[in-house]
């Protein structure tokens, strides 16, 4: 790495890898090219033969940038393993396993189809650091070409067959063997995405009867009033199919939103709350607490707190929780949004393996899941967001002094979030307190203000 590190301003890599519109920007075909060539030529470390195994979701434009981005690598001299659609933790699972250099996931997560990405997983199977992310751009802008692989040490590209199947073995051994699911029925919601065949198979392996929906995909169709960006067509299929529990997923399955037996949402704070406290109870709970954003509702704090756990927190992005859980040797994380870490298991989140943890604890407990999942009330909080054009509105003085005098207006009783996206051009505005009203009213003049700046 340079000397200016910390000076390199970033404008390809997001929070989570690289993601815009496709066909655009960065994830043109000569843009992707060009990525797979410069991180290619970060990742060649040593005399081996180097290797990446790349997977996508079922998203139309995947078909473009897979042979892009094959390119890429080969032309920096790796071998090129094709998994086709896997769920992102098994992209992260099968980096490791299969002992590759680099893992690379072809996905946009909850984006709409229009939308993709590429996400970097390094050999431990963990997300690349800000400072690689940044040292892979800095290649692309300088266009270097000079360390690319001669004629005869180019690399070659095979596509396996059985990486599902690897995943389904994987999942099903994370809940222990004396339970079964035999007699509950679960709909499944796979947001037409990347978990649309493996998880289904997953839950009816491991005897559930499941109602699945959301698994037909088309390449347009990805988090498309389905998955868990919209878990209400699956909380309305838990009542008509009167099922015990609803799933629902997002397009790259690493994250999950669950339904109780009454069509309520159960989302990652309650399911945090959940697992958290049965992990104590089991004495496998790691470094007194857990790790969460700072988008996390006060409830969850309140409740750990209540149970001597602590809550640290992280700016939004997994892989922020992520590297928190490994300083404080922690391992269980996660965001509202329902993306949660059980490092025990996997160095990403999971969304299925997630939900087979709660669907262990309801056999365990012989409990619904309107019992074993609701631990808290959470705080009243309002999240907005406000697309803008251009400059950052949140350098503007009069936004600044809108959101000092929200946070004034709140005082020790709440709380705000204001922040940038790091996917999409949008301004998040979030509050929090025990006053409905108040919240309100903050995030909406806050907004306001953003508006008339964007």
């Amino acid at each position: 790495m340079r000397g200016d590190e910390e000076t390199f301003e970033r404008k390809i890599f997001g929070t989570d890898g690289v993601r815009g519109l496709s066909n655009a920007g960065a994830l043109t075909p000569d843009g992707v090219l060009r990525l797979g060539m410069a991180a290619g030529q970060v990742f060649q470390r040593g005399e081996h033969r180097h290797r990446v195994v790349i997977g996508k979701d079922t998203r139309l434009s995947g078909y473009m940038i897979e042979p892009a981005l094959t390119a890429g690598f080969i032309a920096a001299g790796m071998d090129v393993i094709l998994l086709g659609p896997v769920p992102t933790p098994a992209m992260a699972m099968l980096t490791r396993s299969m002992r590759a250099d680099l893992g690379v996931m072809i996905s946009a997560s909850h984006n709409p189809f229009h939308d993709n990405g590429i996400k970097f997983f390094g050999p431990d199977g963990y997300k690349l650091s800000d400072e690689t992310e940044a040292e892979i751009e800095r290649l692309m802008g300088e266009g270097r070409d000079d360390n690319l692989a001669a004629p005869r040490d180019l690399g070659r590209a095979k596509r396996i067959d059985d990486a599902g199947a690897r995943y389904i073995e994987f999942a099903k051994a994370t809940l222990s063997r004396k339970l079964s699911l035999d007699g509950i029925r679960i709909v499944l919601d796979c947001a037409n995405g990347a978990g649309y065949k493996v998880s289904p198979t997953v839950l009816w392996e491991l005897g559930a009867d499941v109602k699945p929906i959301g698994v037909e995909p088309n390449g347009f169709n990805i988090n498309a009033e389905v998955g868990s960006t919209s878990p209400k067509r699956m909380q309305e299929a838990v009542l008509e199919y009167r099922a015990d529990i609803g799933i629902a997923l997002d397009g790259d399955a690493d994250r999950v939103l669950i339904s109780d037996e009454r069509g309520r949402l159960v989302d990652g704070d309650q399911i945090l709350a959940t697992i958290a406290t049965a992990m104590k109870k089991d004495g496998r709970l790691r470094g007194g607490g857990i790790v969460s954003t700072v988008m996390a509702n006060m409830g969850l704090e309140k409740y750990l707190g209540h149970h001597g756990l602590s809550l640290i927190r992280t700016k939004v992005g997994d892989r922020y929780v992520v590297e928190a859980m490994r300083e404080n040797d922690m391992n269980l994380g996660g965001e509202p949004s329902g993306h949660v870490v059980l490092s025990d298991y996997a160095t990403t989140g999971d969304g299925l393996v997630t939900a087979l943890q709660v669907l262990g604890l309801v056999v365990e407990e012989d409990r619904p899941v309107s019992e074993v999942c609701h631990r808290f009330d959470p705080f009243p909080s309002l999240l907005k967001n406000v697309r803008y054009k251009g400059s950052d509105p949140l350098e503007e003085e009069s936004v600044k002094a809108a959101i000092a005098e929200a946070n004034e207006t709140l005082g020790d009783s709440g709380r705000t979030v204001i922040r940038k996206s790091g996917t999409e051009p949008l301004i998040r505005v979030m509050a929090e307190a025990d006053d409905e009203a108040l919240v309100r009213r903050v995030v909406n003049e806050v907004c306001a203000a953003v508006e008339r700046a964007a």
